[in-house]
C-alpha cells in the first residue's frame, strides 16, 4: 500500500465527504466508482492513499475535477460559493465501499 508515504493526519484531512447525487449513484452502479468531495490541494496519489487507508479497499485509479463555486445573490449583493474539488475513485473489481449508516435501536 502507498499509504505509508503520507502522514496519517494528512490522509484524514484529504477526504471531506462522499458526494451523494443522482450522477454519483449512476456512476457508482455503472462504472464501480465512488465520488468524494476532497480538499482543493489534494493530489491523485494522496486521494488514492487516503481511500485505501480509511476504507481498507484497493483503488484502481483516480480522476479529479475542479468544480467552480456558483454565484449566489442575496438581494442586491452577489456572492460566490467556494470552488471545490471532486474525485472519482475507481475501485478494483470486487471491492466495495458501504456508506450505509447502521440503525440505532
Amino acid at each position: 500500500m502507498s499509504a505509508h508515504s503520507f502522514s496519517q493526519e494528512r490522509l484524514m484531512k484529504v477526504l471531506i465527504a462522499p458526494q451523494i447525487s443522482e450522477k454519483a449513484t449512476y456512476v457508482a452502479d455503472k462504472y464501480e466508482q465512488v465520488v468524494f468531495k476532497v480538499s482543493t490541494d489534494a493530489t491523485k496519489p494522496e486521494i488514492k492513499a487516503a481511500v485505501e487507508f480509511m476504507f481498507k479497499v484497493v483503488v484502481d485509479s483516480v480522476q479529479v475535477a475542479n468544480v467552480k463555486g456558483k454565484e449566489k445573490r442575496s438581494g442586491r449583493f452577489v456572492g460566490r460559493r467556494n470552488n471545490w474539488k471532486k474525485a472519482y475513485v475507481c475501485l478494483a473489481s470486487g471491492q466495495e465501499i458501504n456508506f450505509a449508516v447502521s440503525e440505532q435501536g
